[in-house]
């Protein structure tokens, strides 16, 4: 594989654009929640902001896959990847606008589109953002420039909820429900405002940039040094205008999704949901006092009425739960399916099939699906866990430290992960390695501190930051590799957290934030590397992959309910466990294609 230059002009406005991903974000943490208080959302429609969100990655991917098939015009090679871009985020600033029409209008419905459409800009950025980070220097050192935008990004994410609460309402304090309910339309309607102003300001930004080249894969190399994606080879049927096989197997998959889908929506008002309702409601009238909180003492009468609703809820729940649980699995078995089916049929006939005849694709395809699904369980279930006698019996207002240091812990290894992706002495980077985690695990105390946080709970996190830091000695900074350490190590901490209890199993799982960090740089490098100009197309349908993050949290949510939510975590074992086979098997598989981005020596 040839060594090539980084393009640090172009690769210090493209970070700034993830700063500002991860700033806006915050703008969202408090537009979301005013919507469900303002519109008095119930279950159902709650869940609905979250399936907009993801769904618009899928199906924004899917139908830029869609057009580009039918066009025979591959929008994103066409565009380039500095175009894709600036138009992603202009569609994000329409979103922004739709949003803050409706919240003026009161129509949820399109205060849903609106999210949807911001989400669709997301999507196209996404698609766009990471190959382009590949390209702008060696393919080998690929993942060291995402994780270099990812640690950008959750910076902006860790100092944007800070900002926000101070523009709002003039402290740092950490924004709570309450405060959320009592905001006023105008002040919510000028922050998003804001939020929009920004999108357009970043779009203005990276388009004006005479540093950004403009990503054509077909006219021009992104990196002015860097022709090997032009050069890698094609399979003839490389253009959208052949891969009418994969659209069809794509689309036949979505029409599985909405029918295994639908009867979940569904079930949320059905009968047996308005009764759970009316249950739930009468057992918190009976149990919960004027002050909202527990009635400690129950008379021997309300003790037995308190019995017969609980009996009376898991009567009518358990057999809903499972339905749900049934159907969300089917989702998952149509995408899994799907995927090793176009891939098994192009093994036999490349003709039609494009990108999805490259196995390390499929595979990565996977990947992506299980590494988003197993960060937004952990970090969306880790509030319940906590809950419990055996982990501190916390209230929900003393669960945030700890769910903000595991999105936090995020930010600590992609700081770490991109120290390679600057031209520095090896010593240098040596020594880096040891401080960069250990400045952003202190920022984040300093943040959460200002954000009037208790800290002192998790000073001895620090150790688990330490380990991260000696394994990071260990990945070498080999793409593979670093995805199979981090791999295993994750799976180890999901068993530590699934066999002990109070702070250290708290602290496995807050950990398993910090293996997950550099894994979506990783799986990228490893599913991209030798797609030559399918580059775009192969990253389209990881993107449409970010839908794991809507299916697995609500499996964990399902089982959690049977088996209880300290085993459910066992989803998280499972999904580690696949990151590893993926990590040492594509490895293997790039090696027999001539291909080795953990080789300091390899030929392309």
């Amino acid at each position: 594989m040839q060594t090539t230059k980084t393009n640090y002009g172009a690769l210090s406005t493209l970070t700034t654009v993830f700063f500002f991903w991860g700033f806006i974000a915050a703008g969202n943490s408090i537009f979301i929640p005013f919507c469900k208080h303002y519109f008095g959302l119930d279950q159902f429609q709650s869940q609905l902001i979250d399936f907009a969100f993801y769904g618009a990655y899928y199906l924004g991917a899917l139908g830029l896959f869609v057009f580009s098939t039918l066009t025979r015009k591959d929008l994103v090679s066409t565009w380039g990847y500095k175009k894709s871009i600036v138009y992603g985020l202009l569609f994000s600033a329409l979103g922004a606008a739709m949003m803050i029409i409706s919240v003026s209008l009161n129509v949820f419905a399109a205060m849903l589109f609106g999210l949807f459409i911001v989400a669709l800009g997301f999507s196209l950025q996404q698609t766009s953002a990471n190959p382009f980070m590949i390209a702008l220097g060696d393919e080998r050192t690929g993942s060291n420039r995402i994780n270099l935008g990812g640690g950008i990004n959750s910076f902006g994410t860790t100092i944007g909820p800070v900002v926000v609460s101070l523009a709002l309402f003039g402290s740092s304090a950490a924004v709570s429900d309450e405060m959320i309910s009592q905001l006023s339309l105008g002040k919510v309607t000028v922050l998003y405002a804001c939020v929009g102003c920004l999108f357009l300001g970043v779009a203005a930004l990276f388009g004006f940039s005479k540093r950004v080249p403009s990503g054509k894969l077909e006219e021009d190399a992104v990196n002015p040094e860097n022709d090997s994606l032009l050069d890698a080879p094609t399979s003839g049927q490389g253009s959208s205008a052949h891969v009418k096989k994969t659209m069809v197997t794509m689309l036949v998959v979505t029409g599985l999704l909405i029918a295994c889908f639908a009867p979940v929506f569904n079930s949320y008002r059905s009968e047996e949901a308005k009764q759970l309702t009316e249950l739930k409601g009468d057992l918190d009238q009976l149990t919960i006092g004027d002050d909202n909180k527990p009635i400690q003492n129950l008379t021997p009468q309300q003790q037995e009425t308190k019995a017969q609703i609980q009996k009376e809820i898991h009567r009518i729940q358990a057999p809903l739960e499972q339905k749900r649980m049934m159907w969300l699995s089917g989702g998952i078995l149509a995408v899994l399916g799907g995927i090793l089916f176009a891939n098994r049929s192009a093994k036999k006939n490349e003709n039609g099939w494009g990108a999805m005849k490259y196995p390390q694709l499929s595979l990565g395809m996977i990947a992506i699906f299980v590494y988003v699904g197993v960060e937004v369980a952990i970090g969306s279930n880790l509030s319940e866990l906590l809950k419990q006698p055996a982990f501190g019996s916390l209230e929900s207002s003393e669960t945030t430290p700890f769910i903000a240091m595991y999105w936090g812990s995020m930010m600590i290894g992609r700081w770490s992960g991109s120290i390679n992706a600057f031209n520095l002495t090896d010593q240098t980077k040596m020594i880096l390695k040891f401080i960069v985690p250990l400045i952003a695990f202190g920022i984040i105390l300093g943040v959460f501190k200002l954000s009037g946080y208790r800290i002192d709970m998790l000073y001895w996190y620090v150790v688990c930051v330490v380990f991260q830091i000696l394994a990071f000695y260990l990945t070498g900074d080999k793409p593979a590799r670093s995805l199979a350490i981090f791999g295993t190590l994750g799976l180890l901490c999901v068993v530590i957290g699934l066999t002990t209890s109070g702070t250290v199993a708290i602290y496995a799982f807050l950990s398993a934030g910090l293996f997950c960090s550099t894994m979506w740089s990783c799986i990228f490098s490893l599913s991209l590397a030798g797609l030559g100009k399918h580059q775009a197309q192969g990253s389209g349908f990881l993107v449409m992959m970010i839908l794991g993050g809507g299916l697995i949290p609500p499996i964990q949510g399902k089982l959690s309910d049977i088996i209880g939510i300290q085993p459910s975590f066992i989803v998280g074992g499972v999904c580690f466990a696949y990151i590893t086979f993926f990590a040492i098997f594509v490895n293997k598989l790039l090696k027999k294609q001539g291909i080795s981005l953990d080789s300091d020596d390899a030929s392309h």
